[in-house]
């Protein structure tokens, strides 16, 4: 048997997204992050079993849930499942063409713009997790600060902006061949965005990167 579960799976599957927001089968798949059976389930959720098990049975259907092998229950056996990621994100690719458009966004300094961006950085990964073309190192810098005014959070935003574009400038190679096809290399996206978020006691105890 594979090791279930993930650690995270991006779903792109319409009927699947379906299940996940279906509150009841989100709390199975939360309980089944360690493997159980649709009685054990039950008696969690202290809801009948075969009200429990139509669900599980949905969830094993459209893949969220993995046989994890049988155990021995009085004179009988019963099936064991386990959730197929501890995690999952949606993808942005459900949306379709209906999905935010940067482009379409004029003001750049703005949440919107951000959001759109991040739906793009979400589809771009969701395609490379499933293998449609070469896997490569991706890497992440998340840190979280504080502006006492107005000033430090525009030149902070200046010298940042510099900064970036410079080492941007020493390290990378041209998109296109002088023919206009793709250059040697392979391509890269970099968005970075800095924003306001309601802070909570467990925010403020996370690690600044």
């Amino acid at each position: 048997m594979a090791d279930w579960p993930a650690a995270f799976e991006s779903v792109t599957d319409p009927a699947r997204a379906a299940a996940l927001l279906d509150p009841l089968r989100a709390r199975i798949l939360t309980l089944a992050r360690q493997p159980a059976s649709a009685t054990e389930l039950g008696a969690r959720l202290s809801l009948p079993r075969q009200r429990v098990n139509y669900h599980v049975r949905q969830l094993a259907v459209a893949g969220l849930l993995k046989r994890a092998g049988r155990r021995r229950r009085r004179n009988m056996f019963e099936q064991l499942y386990v959730a197929s990621a501890r995690g999952y994100v949606l993808s942005p690719e459900l949306l379709g063409d209906t999905v935010a458009d940067w482009r379409a966004i004029e003001d750049t300094e703005s949440a919107a713009y951000l959001m759109a961006l991040t739906a793009q950085v979400q589809a771009d990964l969701s395609r490379t997790s499933r293998g449609e073309g070469r896997r490569s190192p991706a890497f992440a810098l998340k840190s979280q600060f504080r502006f006492k005014t107005q000033e430090e959070r525009e030149r902070f935003a200046r010298e940042l902006k510099d900064a970036l574009v410079s080492v941007i400038a020493r390290f990378t190679s041209p998109s296109l061949a002088r023919d206009g096809k793709p250059a040697a290399g392979e391509p890269y996206r970099l968005v970075l965005g800095c924003y306001p978020f309601v802070a909570t006691s467990r925010s403020l105890g996370e690690p600044s990167s």
